[in-house]
Order: structure tokens, then sequence, then C-alpha cells
């Protein structure tokens, strides 16, 4: 048996030849365990009684009003760590103490799949590395706190944009490296064949608690599904249960950073083009020439000049829509949230929110003026529709960075 190693025409395997053999290893071991009873029970033990499956469908009544329709916001930001990133690190950790992995390697950006990880090799008692660029290191102080904690090796990146691209390409060095006896740990669905496919595997359990837990509340599918998207995992989590309710409306929203001309660059399903960036293809940030292009977002999770193949396939098959949301939006949103709800989201998660009342905003528009012209009649999705937003992470991590909103 095998995996498909391509969503359409994009994914794949662009590696040196000396990953290949790993890489084929790891798909084998994947294949081998995904359906097995003893794994998925240790693991299904560990997300219930280690990280706190399930996550709550919290409905935001305030935030609700606000907006003018119902929005349920899924509270990964309640999993053990503080955001989804944990339900993977379990998922591939187990897989590295099944293969006799004397070492986990990963890349972090915000700092949430390094603390995962960081988390996790500390329950398996595996040595831990993580990579992260300096500029996230410095924005992101509490969660490099955090791993060291827990007994990882917090390697600074000093090359390129000092970000989670380049925090990546020294993980992948590393591995090449020490290929024998290390795991790389890898956070999202990006990157070469089988990561995009393993992490997806892992973090549908988000989806499928999600679309039970909105049946339950509503007696109904949502209108709308909405998510961020850096490389996409969370995404993917909650989108994968409902590809197939085609009366679901799935929103990835992507960083647009500052919404300047500045030189740095954000939006790659946007604006991005077709291109191999970590070993699979996608829609990638590059000049003309193929390079990337340097990237800004105020959340460091969504600091990325790629995206998951999954992804960009669909967007091309047009079954996901994918918006974009500036920094000074986002902020406005973690403002919002925090003094409605009492909830402060990561600002990987705010851009969702950011979106989600645009969209409310809009629905509410056209509601009125389908009345005012008659036209409501058949509009019974609209009078009051659903979003289920997935809050993929809390925003303890981001305090410094926001500090300024309480001064």
């Amino acid at each position: 048996m095998k995996l498909n190693t391509k969503f359409g025409k994009f994914g794949g395997l662009f590696v040196p030849e000396t990953l290949v053999a790993a890489l084929e290893e790891l798909e084998a071991v994947f294949i081998r365990y995904k359906d097995d009873k003893k794994f998925n029970d240790e693991l299904n033990d560990l997300l219930k009684n280690y990280a706190g499956r399930p996550t709550p469908l919290y409905y935001a009544e305030r935030l609700s009003k606000i907006a003018g329709c119902k929005i349920y916001l899924k509270r990964e930001d309640l999993l053990h760590g503080g955001a989804h990133k944990t339900n993977n690190a379990l998922g591939q950790g187990l897989l590295a103490k099944y293969m006799g992995k004397k070492r986990i390697i990963a890349e972090t950006g915000a700092g949430q799949h390094g603390a995962a990880v960081a988390m996790i090799g500390a329950l398996l008692g595996i040595k831990t590395e993580v990579f992260m660029g300096s500029e996230d290191i410095k924005r992101q102080r509490a969660n490099v706190l955090r791993m060291k904690l827990c007994g990882a090796k917090v390697v600074s990146v000093e090359s390129g944009s000092r970000t989670l691209k380049d925090a990546i390409n020294e993980a992948l060095r590393d591995w090449i490296a020490n290929v024998q006896d290390t795991f790389y740990l890898f956070g999202t669905v990006a990157g070469p064949h089988p990561y995009p496919t393993i992490v997806k595997h892992f973090q549908k359990v988000i989806g499928e608690e999600a679309k039970r837990q909105i049946l339950d509340a509503e007696k109904r599918l949502p209108d709308y599904v909405i998510a961020c998207v850096g490389g996409g995992s969370n995404a993917i989590g909650i989108f994968n249960e409902f590809l197939g309710d085609k009366n679901v409306k799935l929103i990835g929203v992507e960083p647009a950073g500052h919404g300047l001309n500045t030189g740095k660059h954000g939006a790659t399903l946007n604006k991005g083009s077709v291109g191999v960036l970590h070993g699979s293809m996608s829609y990638v940030l590059q000049d003309e020439d193929g390079q990337i292009l340097e990237t800004h977002s105020v959340s460091a999770g969504l600091d990325y000049p790629g995206v998951g193949p999954e992804h960009s396939f669909l967007k091309d098959v047009k079954r996901v829509d994918y918006e974009s949301i500036t920094d000074k939006e986002a902020i406005g949103a973690f403002k919002l949230l925090s003094e409605v709800e009492g909830i402060m989201p990561a600002l990987e998660s705010s851009h969702a929110i950011a979106y989600a009342m645009k969209l409310a905003k809009r629905l509410k528009e056209d509601n009125a003026n389908n009345k005012e012209n008659n036209l409501d009649k058949n509009e019974t999705k609209t009078k009051n529709p659903i979003i289920v937003i997935n809050l993929s992470g809390r925003g303890d991590k981001d305090l410094e960075q926001m500090e300024f909103l309480v001064k």
C-alpha cells in the first residue's frame, strides 16, 4: 500500500537523495500504524487524558450579538499547550517512539509547535531540539522559555529573514546529517510527502469533533467554517470533515501583513504563483526568477512564504475560498474577542475572527437589501447564519507584542 503523493498537481517529493529513504521509511511506518489498535489506543488515551480532548465548541453569545449571526468557536486554545499543534505532536511523537528514534527535531515560528514538540519529547523521554528564527525568538519569548523548561534545546537561526522559512531550512539540513537516529517532527501540512498527509491525519480530529458538536447544538450544519492559514494545518484539520458538504462554505484566512507596499509580502494563495518550497509543489511567494520573497505578518505563525499543497489544490478546484486580513484588522479582532468574551485569541486565530466579523457585516447588509427589495422569502439560511471559527490557539504568547493595547 502507498499513499497518494500529490493533491492534483501539488505536493510531491522534491528533496535531496539522502532524505528519500527516510521519507519512504516514515511513509511505511505511518501506513503500518495509522489503523493499528495498540497505536490508536495509546494516542486516543493521550489525546483525552494528557491533551484534554474533546475541546468544546463554544457559542460566543456576546460576539454573536455584535455580528448579527450565530458564531461558534472551536476551542483548540483550550488544548494542553494552548494550540492545535499538540494533536500532531502527539501523533508523530508516538511514531518516533515506535520507530525507536533517539532524537526529535522540529521547526517553529510562533513557538506553539515547538512548545508542543518539547512537551511530547519530555513526555516520551526523547531528546528534542527545536529550530527557531532569531526574529521569532524575540517576539515569542514566552514559548522559548516553555520549550527550554521542558528540556528542549532551542537553536537560534540567523539566516535569511530569521523566521519560519529559515527554521525549516536549518531543520532539514540537520535531518540530512543525522537521518539514522533522528525523527523530524514537521509541524504543518506542507513539506515533502508524506508530511501533508500525516499532519492532516492527526489534525482531522478537530473537524470530526466540530461537526458532531454543531449538529448536537443546532441540529444542522454551519453555513460557514473559517480558519486562519499559514502552512495550513489547523484549517485542513477543521475543513476536512466538511469537504463533502457542499452547502458549507469553507474560508481560509491568510495574513496580508501591513497591507502596504513595503517590499514584504503575504497572502500566498492570493498573491503567490506555483513553485517548489521545502520539498513540495504549491503556491509560493516568489519573484520572476523563482527566488523566495521576504514575508511579514504580525503573527509569527503565519509568517511563511508557502502553504500546504492541499490548500493549493482546494483553491484551484474552488472548494475553499481564501481571503486575507491585515495586521491592523487582526489586532482589532484580538482586542474585540478579549473584551467581549474574555477569550484572548492567538494572533493567528485573530485573522479568522477578523474575517468572520467582516463577513457577518456583509451578510447583515445583504439581508437588509433583500428585505427592502422583497427578496427575502427564500433567504432562510442568511437570516440567522451560523459561522464556526477554528480558534486554533490562545493569545498568551502574544501578550508582550500586544501590551500597547492596554497602555
